[in-house]
């Protein structure tokens, strides 16, 4: 009877040692889920702030434009740039950010040319609203890091990295744009 009472508690600590293991291992599942579906949906913010900055860009050219001579490859950079954030990865950002940001400094560089483009009020919204963009850009790439650095670090530790390779999980690219492109330019007149 004693050695039956025993049989039924180490049993039961068994089946509740198991029940824990499979709870634990969902319970990793789901929250690498959580974190890649939030990068998912962060790199869509950053996208569409990206092609928002884009708009503005193409804008600026236009504004620009009754001011001086500016080049038509510019204008089909930016209608390039804008098509190519819709599908790009964290390494395709990257490389678009620096394009826009090398249009952006060419124009930044045309309107100290012209001292009555620098008072023209739709360019001055122009640009607060550029910069307020680069602000944003800036918190999404770092809320984005952070989300892949969380995500990646469970794909390098012990229990949670075993349930990410049985997933068939690969870490998450990290957006890093250069130093000095993450530097907001200077965009007061």
């Amino acid at each position: 009877m004693f050695e039956d009472i025993i049989g039924w508690i180490i049993l039961a600590v068994i089946i509740i040692i198991v029940i824990y293991l499979i709870l634990r291992t969902i319970g990793i599942y789901n929250r690498f889920y959580t974190l890649k579906n939030s990068s998912e949906a962060t790199l869509g913010q950053i996208r569409v702030a990206m092609k928002k900055r884009l708009d503005m860009i193409d804008q600026l050219l236009g504004a620009v434009k009754s001011y001086a001579k500016f080049e038509q490859d510019t204008f089909t950079k930016v209608t390039a740039m804008r098509a190519a954030v819709a599908t790009a990865g964290p390494g395709d950002l990257d490389k678009v950010e620096e394009q826009s940001r090398s249009i952006f400094g060419r124009l930044l560089a045309v309107a100290e040319n012209y001292p009555d483009l620098k008072t023209s009020q739709t360019v001055t919204e122009l640009m607060g609203s550029v910069k307020s963009l680069e602000e944003e850009i800036g918190r999404q790439r770092y809320t984005y890091n952070n989300i892949s650095q969380q995500f990646n670090t469970m794909m390098d530790t012990i229990p949670s990295n075993f349930v990410g390779s049985i997933a068939h999980l690969k870490k998450l690219e990290y957006l890093q744009f250069e130093d000095a492109i993450a530097t907001p330019p200077k965009i007061e007149f």
